[in-house]
């Protein structure tokens, strides 16, 4: 069962109620009973369980472990050619 938030507008009473999706909306403030108790948005809370996810499955893949460690590399220096001169 969800969680609704409720606020009254009158006295800023809030609450969060426990209530089935067809439970009717409570309207009255059980403080100062007046009929301005609103149900509140509210962003939704959730987890993702199992594999098929990003979050478990894909999301170190793609690079390499340097890259997700946060290490930077330092490229090799190149090779300088030798002349040698045999006279």
């Amino acid at each position: 069962m969800p969680i609704y938030a409720y606020k009254c507008s009158s006295c800023q009473y809030e609450k969060d109620v426990l209530q089935k999706m067809s439970d009717p909306v409570l309207e009255v403030c059980p403080e100062c009973n007046q009929p301005t108790f609103t149900k509140q948005v509210t962003a939704a809370g959730f987890q993702l369980k199992g594999t098929g996810w990003y979050v478990t499955d894909f999301r170190n893949q793609g690079g390499s472990k340097s890259a997700d460690s946060g290490a930077t590399s330092t490229p090799a220096p190149a090779a300088t050619p030798t002349s040698s001169s045999s006279s």
